[in-house]
C-alpha cells in the first residue's frame, strides 16, 4: 500500500506517534486494575480523562493515518493511468536485396515505378474530362494515370481545362478534352509527319515546333481542323502539289539569318513569343477571337487597327530585345531573360506581375528592365538573373547573388541563390505565406530561397538552385535542382541493401479551388509544399520502413535506363516532367 509513497512518508507511517504511544500505555494500565476498586476506580476515571486528552491532541494524527484505523480515504486529485506499453511489430524481412532497399526507401521506389512504369498523371479539374478522359468526375483530387499514355514517352505535354495536347516521342500530336471533340472521348492522333519537339497553347489554338524550326498556329476544336482552309504544300516532283489533312497556319519569322530558326515556343491566352537561335525574339497573335492589346507583343503602338497588311497572326520581331536565351508567357504579359542575366517584361501590369508598381502604368507596351539590382541595394549582393517563369497574373525569376565585399573576407564570394514571385497573390500564387491581390514589387519566396546542402563528390557546400518552373493560371510548383541518384543497381544480386535511388524535391502552391495542387484537399496553399507520391498508395510505407514520416513525391532526373518491368525493355533517355495549366496539372515521362 505504501510503495509509491517517498521514503520519507513511508517511514513515517510504520512509527508509532508520541500520542498514540500514550493511549497505548494508558490502556494496558486500566487492563492490569480493572478489577480492583477504591484507588482503582479513581486511577481508571483518571485514564478516561487521559484517553480523552489523547484523542483529542492527537485528532490530527488520527486523521493523516485513516487506512491504519479502516476509515474511508478522503478524496485527493485524480492520478493519470498507467501508460500503455506498445512494442515495436516485427519488421517485414525482406526477401532480396531489391525489396530491401524498397522497404528502406519510398524514394527508390519512385525513381522504380518511373522507369518500370512510365505514362501520364494527371489531376484537378475534369470539366473538359481532360485530366480523365473516360471519367464524369469534375474534379480528380489526387494524381490518376491516363490509361492511353501507359508505357508512351512524350517530346512535350500542354493542359488545359478543357483540352489537352500531347507531343508522341515520334513527333506526332494528339489532342483529346471536350473543346477539341465532345465525342471524342480518348486521345487522337491528329497531325502527323511533322516531328514537332515543343508545343504551347492559347484560348483556342495550338503553338508547335517542328524540329526544323517550322511553326504552326493550330485550331484546337476539330470542327475548325476540319472546316478551316487546309494549306498546299509542293513536291520536289513537277506540278505535284497535296492539300494538307488538316486546316493550319505557318508562323513564319521574317528575315531569319542563314542558319537562324526557331528553338523555343510560348503563349499565353492571345499572344505567343518566338524566340530563334541567333536570340532574337518574335511575337504574334496566338488567338482566333481576340488580338492581342495589353502591350504582350512588344511592340510600341501596335494594334488591330495599326498592325501592317498581311495576315493578322504574323510574327513581328521585339528589336527591343537581343542575345536573349529564355522567354516565358503569362495569359496576357511576356518575360524574356538575356545572356547577361537581365529580366525584361512588357504587357499587362495590373497585378503587378511585370515586377513594376501598378501606379506606375498599368500597361507596358516595351521591354522594360525589371530593377532586380534595388531588391539587394545595400546587401554588397551582385544580382545575376538564371530563369524566369510566368502564368496566368504572375511571374517567377530565380537569382545568384554573389557577396563581391563585406567585413568578412570569407564570405567575399559566396552565392546566394533566390527565388521571387511577383503579380496576384489572392489564391497564394506569390508562394511568401501572404494573400494579396496585388503586389508592389517582387517578394522573396523565403522557402525556396537561401538553401545549401552538402556535396560529398566536391567535399564542399554548394547552393540549391531550382531546376525548373512550372506555372498554371492560378498555381505554381518548383522542381529542385538538389543532388540526386539513379545509378543504384536494379538487380536483387548486386549492391548493398541501402544502396538506392533518389530524384529530385518538387514543392507545390497557389490556387486550389480544383484540387489541382494534388494535396487532396481543396484549400488553396500561399507557401511551397509537398505531396504525396503518385501512386497514391505508398502513404503507408514510412511505417513499414520505420522512417517516421510520410513519403514525399520527388521527380525522376533525365537519364539512359531500360524500361518496363526488370529493367528488361528497350533502352531510352527519359525524364519525368512537370505540367501546370489552367486549372489542372501532370507529370509524364519525358523523351
Amino acid at each position: 500500500m505504501f510503495k509509491t509513497a517517498s521514503p520519507f512518508l513511508t517511514r513515517t507511517a510504520f512509527r508509532q506517534p508520541s500520542s498514540l504511544r500514550t493511549l497505548a500505555a494508558t490502556s494496558a494500565q486500566c487492563a492490569r486494575y480493572s478489577s480492583s476498586t477504591g484507588p482503582t476506580q479513581r486511577v481508571s476515571a483518571r485514564a478516561v480523562g487521559l484517553l480523552t486528552v489523547a484523542v483529542a491532541s492527537g485528532a490530527g494524527t488520527l486523521w493523516a493515518y485513516p487506512r491504519l484505523f479502516g476509515e474511508p480515504q478522503p478524496a485527493g486529485p485524480a492520478q493519470p493511468e498507467a501508460a500503455e506499453i506498445v512494442y515495436e511489430k516485427p519488421r517485414k524481412k525482406a526477401a532480396d536485396k531489391e525489396e530491401s532497399r524498397e522497404l528502406v526507401s519510398p524514394q527508390h521506389v519512385q525513381v522504380k515505378r518511373s522507369w518500370e512504369h512510365p505514362g501520364v498523371y494527371a489531376w484537378g479539374s475534369n470539366a473538359g474530362k481532360v485530366v480523365a478522359p473516360d471519367s464524369d468526375e469534375t474534379v480528380i483530387k489526387t494524381p490518376r494515370r491516363i490509361p492511353y499514355f501507359d508505357g508512351k514517352l512524350l517530346r512535350d505535354l500542354k493542359l488545359d481545362r478543357d483540352f489537352g495536347v500531347a507531343v508522341t516521342e515520334e513527333g506526332d500530336l494528339v489532342q483529346w478534352g471536350t473543346a477539341f471533340s465532345k465525342d471524342a472521348v480518348t486521345p487522337t492522333v491528329t497531325l502527323k509527319g511533322k516531328d514537332l519537339s515543343k508545343i504551347a497553347v492559347s484560348r483556342d489554338r495550338i503553338i508547335a515546333l517542328s524540329s526544323n524550326g517550322s511553326v504552326y498556329s493550330i485550331p484546337v476544336a476539330k470542327s475548325d481542323q476540319e472546316s478551316g482552309e487546309k494549306p498546299t504544300s509542293k513536291s520536289w516532283l513537277p506540278f505535284w502539289s497535296s492539300e494538307a489533312s488538316m486546316s493550319y497556319r505557318l508562323l513564319t519569322p521574317p528575315s531569319l539569318g542563314w542558319g537562324e530558326k526557331v528553338i523555343d515556343v510560348k503563349s499565353g491566352q492571345e499572344h505567343c513569343l518566338l524566340l530563334t537561335s541567333k536570340g532574337r525574339v518574335f511575337s504574334a497573335a496566338s488567338s482566333s477571337e481576340e488580338f492581342p492589346s495589353k502591350g504582350q507583343l512588344g511592340v510600341p503602338g501596335l494594334t488591330w487597327h495599326t498592325r501592317p497588311a498581311g495576315p493578322y497572326d504574323q510574327p513581328h520581331e521585339v528589336k527591343a530585345l537581343s542575345n536573349i536565351k529564355a522567354i516565358a508567357a503569362g495569359a496576357f504579359h511576356s518575360l524574356a531573360l538575356d545572356d547577361r542575366g537581365r529580366a525584361f517584361s512588357f504587357g499587362d501590369n495590373s497585378s503587378g506581375q511585370l515586377g513594376f508598381e501598378t501606379d506606375i502604368a498599368a500597361i507596358v507596351d516595351k521591354p522594360s528592365l525589371l530593377p532586380v539590382h534595388k531588391l539587394y541595394s545595400g546587401t554588397g549582393l551582385v544580382p545575376k538573373v538564371t530563369s524566369i517563369g510566368a502564368g496566368g497574373h504572375n511571374s517567377y525569376f530565380t537569382v545568384d547573388a554573389t557577396k563581391t565585399q563585406g567585413q568578412d573576407a570569407q564570405e567575399v564570394g559566396r552565392t546566394v541563390a533566390d527565388t521571387w514571385a511577383c503579380g496576384a497573390g489572392i489564391y497564394g500564387g506569390l508562394g511568401t505565406g501572404k494573400w494579396t491581390h496585388v503586389s508592389a514589387v517582387p517578394t522573396k519566396i523565403k522557402a525556396l530561397s537561401n538553401l545549401y546542402e552538402y556535396d560529398e563528390a566536391t567535399n564542399r557546400v554548394t547552393p540549391i538552385r531550382l531546376a525548373r518552373l512550372a506555372v498554371g493560371s492560378t498555381h505554381a510548383c518548383a522542381v529542385l535542382d538538389n543532388l540526386t541518384r539513379l545509378t543504384a543497381p536494379r538487380s536483387s544480386t548486386s549492391g548493398s541493401d541501402t544502396d538506392t535511388n533518389f530524384g529530385a524535391d518538387v514543392l507545390w502552391w497557389g490556387g486550389n479551388e480544383h484540387y489541382q495542387l494534388g494535396t487532396g484537399k481543396r484549400n488553396n496553399v500561399s507557401v511551397p509544399v509537398y505531396i504525396a507520391p503518385l501512386d497514391g498508395g505508398r502513404a503507408g510505407d514510412a511505417d513499414k520502413s520505420g522512417v517516421g514520416e510520410p513519403p514525399r513525391f520527388q521527380l525522376t532526373p533525365r537519364t539512359t535506363v531500360r524500361l518496363g518491368e526488370g529493367g528488361k525493355g528497350r533502352k531510352a533517355s527519359v525524364e519525368q516532367r512537370i505540367e501546370c495549366g489552367r486549372f489542372v496539372t501532370a507529370v509524364y515521362s519525358g523523351a
